[in-house]
Parts: C-alpha cells; structure tokens; sequence
C-alpha cells in the first residue's frame, strides 16, 4: 500500500518555476526567491521548503569563493577621440552648437511660430546653443560668449523651458529614435536604476553628506533602459539613502512608461524597498550582486558545472550584468562639465541639465 500523507505545496510545474527563478539569478536571496515565486505562481511557503525542493533538485548554495572564475579577454577595441569628437561644422559657432540636421530634428519644440504674441525677437537655435555651450564647458551664465544673447535673456528662457519640460520631451523624442534604428521597441520592459552622489558649489539649496562615498552635495538618482538612455530622474541631497530616493524616482518611470516589468538594482536597494517597489507598482525588481558577496553566495546545480558565474580578474574589476549600464550613463553625464558639480540652487534645474546632456549626445548619435 503506498504511503499517504500530506501532498507537496511545490508540485512539478512550481518546482520549474522555482528552478526558473534560480537561474535567472544565481545570487538571489530565499526572500527574493520566495517572493517572487508568490507572485509567479501564488503560492507561499517557507524558505526552508524552498532550499529542501533545491536540494532534491541538485541546487544548492556555496560561497563565493567555489564558483568558477571566468577570465576576460582583452578587448581589441580602440578608445579615444575620432574625427567624429572633433566635428566641427561650417554652421557651428562652437564644437557645443546644434548643427543644421541636429536642429531639424527638435526645431518644432522651441518654434512656435503660429502662437500668440509678438514674434521673437532673438533666434531660438541661438538660444539652444547656449545652454548646450552652458552645460558642456560648465560656465557660469555671466560668463557666455558675446556671440550668444545677452545672458539674462538666456537665462530665462532656460528657466520657462525647464518648468515646461521642453528638454525631457527633446529626450524623450530622440531616444525613441534611437530605439528604433537599434530595432527595439518604443515602450522599454526593463530598466535599471542606480544613483550618483557629487559636490555642491556654495551657490546654495538642499545638499547633504553621503557616509557611504564621503562626498557632501547632492544626490542623482537615474532610471535607464538596457541601452543606457534615461527614463526618469530625480535629483535629492546626498544624506538621502538609496531605498529612500528609489520610490519618487520609479513612481515617474512607471507614470509614463508603465510597460516596464523588470527593474534591476544593486545591494543597496535589496530587502524592504525592493519588495515594496514591486508590490507597489507589480514588476519584478531583481538585485545584482557582486560575485565576489560573501553574504549571499551562489546558486550551483551539482548535476552541472557554474557555467554563468564570473569573477574579478587580478585588477579586482568585474562587468555586472544589467548594472554596468547604468554606470555607463553616469560616465556620459560627467562630460557635461556641468554636471560634476551641483551650481543651482533648485534641484528641478539640476534634473533639467541631466536631460539636456543626454538630449546633446543623441543628437550626435543620430546626425552621424
């Protein structure tokens, strides 16, 4: 007679779920596992089931220090300035301005030539290219060329721009673009957030000091898509902590694209904040962790060798999946000399400047 007893909460499709959710990420936590296997399949057991259903499975958990170190190829790639860094245009004043076909793209932003009121009396492009000259070499509005309008006008026409938003949807307009020549789709379904802590001028406005990076000033906090190119942005003090600043940040990613499912975030967003992203908004968020993390370990199956693990070299320098976009991004903000350092008092202009400087770099991305 075949013995009778309490059915497994994990039956065989769960258990490939389970199995599913583990090698999708090799450094997730029981919490993770158990949480996002509650919302796959609805089911919610312990963490002690889930690690006996591993086991009998051949997966199990080891350190950091038994998974197969993967050595990186040097990359044959040359880095360094082209012929396209140094394009400079007949109709270019400086190497910053907008060229003709940079301009044909965004023109109908800033023109308006059917409105109301007296026509203008100072060139729009010329306007542009000022605060394209501003945030590239990092000057202060006194300090413009005489080749531009006079500095007050300038600035504000920068001021009414940024409060209408002019330059988010400049960004948001050729990164579509861009996603269409890379053949993505226009509605990103997964993006990575990370933040940025960098020095406050004596302008004045909120600033604050981040323990963890010993920098005193403001704080960035960026949402991206896989190809590194922003979706939302939120500028706080730096004594802001990471799980703190992440809810304004995703509230306006999902508000205006809310076909975002995944979200990817590094340890420091891990725990409460990641679970309440995902409750708040239903999409996964999946924490990528260094290999190298002692506290949590890896994911192995005993039945086949670690073929995804892939440790620091001798430099001690690792890509993480997913997160190294991000990273990239904060590289191409800080060649705006504007944005190494914090110079506005409000922190609405700061973000302003962040949309500007990636607006300018698609600009040269599809006119090239």
């Amino acid at each position: 007679m075949a013995k009778m007893g309490r059915p497994a909460k994990i039956q065989a499709d769960d258990a490939a779920q389970l199995v599913a959710i583990v090698e999708s990420d090799r450094t997730a936590t029981l919490t993770e596992i158990r949480h996002e296997l509650k919302r796959r399949t609805g089911i919610d057991v312990h963490e002690q089931t889930i690690v006996k259903t591993l086991r009998k499975l051949g997966i199990q958990r080891v350190p950091s220090e038994q998974a197969v170190c993967v050595e990186r190829k040097p990359s044959a790639r040359r880095y360094g300035y082209t012929n396209a860094h140094r394009r400079h245009e007949p109709e270019q004043g400086y190497s910053s301005s907008l060229t003709d076909a940079e301009w044909t793209l965004v023109r109908d932003l800033f023109e308006n030539p059917g409105g109301r009121g007296l026509p203008p009396t100072v060139s729009r492009r010329k306007l542009v290219d000022a605060c394209c000259y501003v945030v590239r070499t990092g000057c202060s509005w006194r300090m413009l060329p005489v080749d531009f309008p006079r500095w007050q006008n300038v600035y504000r026409t920068f001021r009414r721009w940024s409060e209408q938003g002019k330059f988010e949807l400049m960004h948001d307009r050729l990164r579509a673009q861009w996603r269409e020549r890379a053949k993505r789709n226009d509605e990103p379904t997964a993006a990575v957030l990370d933040s940025q802590s960098t020095r406050s001028s004596p302008q004045g406005g909120d600033s604050g000091f981040d323990a963890g990076k010993k920098v005193k000033g403001r704080k960035r906090h960026l949402v991206v898509d896989t190809l590194g190119l922003l979706l939302a942005v939120s500028v706080t003090a730096a004594s802001v902590q990471d799980r703190d600043g992440a809810y304004p940040v995703v509230s306006r990613m999902m508000a205006k694209y809310p076909t975002i499912e995944t979200l990817f975030v590094d340890s420091a967003y891990a725990g409460k904040c990641a679970q309440l992203v995902s409750h708040c908004h239903d999409i996964r968020t999946q924490v990528v962790r260094h290999p190298a993390n002692r506290n949590v370990g890896r994911w192995v199956n005993d039945k086949q060798a670690d073929l995804f693990t892939v440790q620091a070299d001798a430099q001690g320098f690792v890509v993480q999946p997913k997160r190294w976009v991000v990273e990239r991004t904060h590289a191409w903000n800080e060649r705006a000399r504007r944005l190494i350092m914090h110079h506005d008092r409000l922190p609405q202009v700061s973000e302003t400047w962040v949309w500007l400087a990636g607006a300018r770099l698609l600009l040269r991305r599809l006119t090239t």
